[in-house]
């Protein structure tokens, strides 16, 4: 089965569409750094709808070894600063990033990455949603931003 480190918001989006507890169901192991869980615990205090603590029963959470110094002059949240070099670390598991720029850089370094439209896709495939664009819709309704041009191309891909 498969093993995921997570940046924060594959984890929002997912929790906020409703299908954060059907991960384990796609990754046998769902990791990340204690900076997701920082930047999630912030986010609830402040208000956000946000995974609560029992939901990261679902997360272990392991850091990096070691900080990849090239990456901090660009513009990466803390979780993302913490996730691609804990995957450099790990190069059997996927990388879940959803920022352009951190996917960009992601596989430059040569990771697997995946972010929260592709775990939609595989959720169609292994059969745990019968269609992708109800999801995709709450997914925009939850504050991701989505072009049209990606939104056909996820619906062709989903076979809807």
């Amino acid at each position: 089965m498969l093993q995921a480190i997570s940046n924060t918001s594959p984890l929002l989006y997912l929790y906020r569409i409703g299908l954060i507890d059907r991960l384990p169901e796609i990754f046998g192991e769902i990791w990340t750094p204690e900076a997701v869980k920082i930047e999630l615990m912030v986010g609830d205090k402040s208000g956000y709808d946000v995974p609560n603590r029992s939901d990261f029963s679902l997360i272990r959470i392991i850091n990096p070894k070691a900080q990849s110094s090239e990456w901090l002059s660009l513009d990466l949240g803390p979780g993302e600063l913490a996730a691609m070099p804990l995957a450099l670390e790990n190069l059997h598991c996927i990388v879940l990033l959803d920022d352009m720029l951190a996917r960009r850089t992601a596989h430059a370094a040569g990771l697997q990455v995946w972010g929260t439209l592709k775990v939609l896709l595989e959720m169609k495939a292994q059969g745990l949603v019968n269609r992708v664009e109800p999801y995709v819709n709450r997914l925009t309704d939850a504050g991701m931003w989505v072009s049209d041009v990606v939104k056909r191309r996820i619906l062709v891909l989903a076979g809807e």
